[in-house]
């Protein structure tokens, strides 16, 4: 797993990190890592699924979509 290392934080933001943790039961770094979790990965963020499914529905759905896959045979690679 990746490690970070920050740099010239301020004592009073550790302080108010420890603080944060100890109110939540965790460690320090634990705390460090839920608020990084929360902030590049929110709950509520769009997922591709859901857009499209949302997109589609605005057109009118895709249910009436034909596709159509290719059948041709896979050639495998040739060494000699």
């Amino acid at each position: 797993m990746p490690t970070i290392t920050v740099r010239n934080l301020p004592e009073e933001t550790h302080r108010a990190l420890r603080v944060r943790a100890a109110e939540r039961g965790r460690s320090t770094e634990a705390e460090v890592r839920a608020i990084l979790e929360d902030a590049v990965r929110p709950a509520k963020r769009t997922r591709i699924g859901t857009e499209l499914h949302r997109i589609a529905a605005g057109i009118g759905g895709m249910d009436d979509l034909v596709t159509v896959r290719g059948r041709t045979k896979i050639k495998g690679a040739d060494f000699k």
